[in-house]
């Protein structure tokens, strides 16, 4: 059995859906795709009581990381996915291509793009944070505009920063070419 409940957020409300041990959604309301998920309205439940505290530390810029037990449900390609965004640390970003690579699969990241795309976890398991090669923004199951606002909520300037390796942000930051300006914190890689 799944159970949801919703919370206001400063991107809209958010649909939050958890089964009995973990959380399996976190939806805008104009969410693309639309989700296709049958729960119970519930007033309290563990799991999704934990996740609307984290999320409002997030908003509060108290929390850099979640700490929730996730169930995301798809594909073999698009669990690696998910679990690849969830090492993209707060503050950074990444590109489709270097995702593709840190999940083995160099040279489809449109598939990639894909299966982000397809990520239920929003915000939780970051897909906001990858952008296209060039540091601009791409699509987002939320839309651009959330997008943009949660990246600038982490400190980093749309199209101006800076794509480091997803699969190994201990590595050394490429070079920024002049158009770019590197955030001020850690590395990390974005969709």
């Amino acid at each position: 059995m799944r159970f949801e409940t919703s919370v206001e957020s400063p991107v809209g409300t958010l649909r939050l859906v958890a089964c009995e041990g973990a959380l399996v959604g976190v939806f805008f309301e104009e969410h693309t795709p639309a989700p296709d998920v049958v729960a119970q309205r519930v007033g309290s439940h563990p799991i999704l009581d934990e996740a609307v505290r984290q999320l409002a530390e997030y908003f509060a810029g108290t929390r850099l990381a979640f700490e929730l037990p996730l169930e995301p449900r798809g594909t073999a390609v698009q669990r690696a996915v998910w679990l690849a965004l969830a090492s993209i640390p707060f503050g950074t970003t990444t590109s489709y291509g270097t995702l593709a690579a840190a999940v083995g699969r160099p040279g489809a990241a449109r598939a990639i793009g894909h299966a982000n795309a397809r990520n239920p976890l929003s915000i939780v398991l970051p897909c906001h944070r990858v952008v296209g090669t060039t540091g601009a923004l791409t699509g987002y199951a939320g839309g651009l505009e959330r997008k943009r606002w949660l990246l600038a909520h982490e400190g980093i300037a749309p199209a101006f920063s800076r794509a480091v390796p997803a699969a190994a942000p201990e590595s050394r930051p490429r070079a920024a070419d002049s158009r770019r300006r590197t955030s001020h914190r850690a590395p990390d890689r974005a969709r």
